[in-house]
């Protein structure tokens, strides 16, 4: 199964963007209903659809990493209200779309492997879905806006009950600038107990939440949260050393783990690479070795790639210093975050540099 599903969507992925239109054209037929459920703008929401398919396809022969995703991404949607009935309509579109542009490739053999994979993944969804007695999603508050420069704003949030998330774990939230196009932020906080959660957004080209919270946010916004996802962490009891890649405001999940680490005495040596084009993409440095002065555990590399007169940096792209570095990295676990075109830079380098691919963590999810 997992062969046929991996031979037949590398004919189909060169064509990704009509698979993910035919999809949501051919499901919205299927069910007219579940059009209510997403914004008015669908761009966003199908290169959501194709990065967690592709997420799936990476693991589909790793059940024990996958059907923890794929239990995070069922009690998730319960915040767009979709419901068990719903998963059928959204299996024949699927199937519809691979189909059409798998061409020759698609077999009886290749529909049975995808219909066995997709019944797993929609069992597994809509199992956590029915079992999670948290709320769909929680509501928060804006309590302070504050904007770094033209293009970074960070935005704290008070919730009425708090999110019972994990430091490193991200969530998806709705805002009032834009109803019913849900985007995944990273808390930079580790949890507190108040329910404050920080967020640092950077506005993207085209990205039409980011712009709206870097410009138009202000104090008062009331924000639906979801439910927590992502296992970017570190066990601090039992776990190896760390090396974390950050770039830009992919910052955040490592900013959060660290916050996490410093209530305590002894951790895992954790190595941070934070990188950016220029000096200002590095906002949060100075906080960060502020950090690192009283907490012998961290070290923090700073790293540019197209600022070559600043001194006490690296120069260079983060996956060219990361292996300059430490090559393998071969006795630590590898935490990366930041851009798609950044990760895959990272993750293609460390593994030519020979790291072990299941020494290496990273979320789905980075885009506007």
């Amino acid at each position: 199964m997992v062969r046929l599903i991996r031979e037949s969507w590398a004919v189909v992925e060169p064509h990704s963007d009509d698979v993910a239109r035919f999809f949501y054209g051919m499901l919205f037929s299927l069910s007219p209903a579940t059009r209510e459920l997403f914004a008015v703008n669908m761009e966003v929401q199908r290169s959501r659809l194709l990065r967690a398919l592709v997420h799936v396809i990476q693991m589909v022969d790793r059940p024990d990493e996958l059907l923890p995703f794929l239990h995070q991404l069922g009690r998730d949607h319960r915040k767009f209200g979709v419901i068990a009935v719903h998963y059928e309509a959204v299996g024949t579109a699927l199937l519809a779309a691979i189909k059409k542009y798998a061409g020759d490739t698609w077999t009886p053999h290749v529909e049975r492997a995808w219909a066995e994979a997709y019944t797993v993944m929609a069992s597994a969804m809509t199992e956590a879905a029915s079992n999670d007695e948290g709320p769909a999603w929680y509501n928060g508050e804006i309590v302070q806006h504050e904007r770094l420069s033209w293009d970074i704003a960070v935005i704290r949030i008070r919730t009425d009950h708090p999110v019972p998330y994990h430091a490193g774990q991200y969530v998806s939230v709705e805002v009032p600038q834009r109803p019913r196009l849900w985007r995944y932020l990273t808390p930079a906080n580790a949890p507190s107990d108040d329910g404050t959660l920080e967020f640092h957004v950077r506005s993207v080209h085209g990205g039409w939440v980011s712009r709206a919270l870097v410009a138009h946010a202000r104090p008062g916004d009331q924000w639906r949260i979801g439910a927590p996802m992502g296992r970017l962490g570190v066990d601090r009891e039992h776990g190896r050393d760390v090396v974390m890649v950050a770039g830009g405001t992919g910052l955040t999940p490592m900013r959060s783990i660290i916050d996490d680490l410093a209530q305590y005495g002894e951790n895992p040596r954790v190595h941070l690479f934070y990188g950016g084009r220029t000096r200002e993409d590095l906002y949060e440095l100075e906080n960060l070795q502020r950090v690192a002065v009283s907490n012998p555990w961290l070290s923090v590399t700073p790293v540019l790639e197209n600022d070559p007169n600043v001194s006490g940096v690296e120069h260079g792209t983060l996956a060219e210093v990361v292996t300059r570095y430490g090559g393998a990295w071969e006795d630590r676990d590898v935490l990366v975050s930041g851009s798609p075109a950044m990760i895959r830079a990272t993750v293609s380098k460390m593994l030519v540099a020979g790291t072990a691919l299941d020494r290496i963590h990273y979320d789905p999810f980075a885009l506007d």
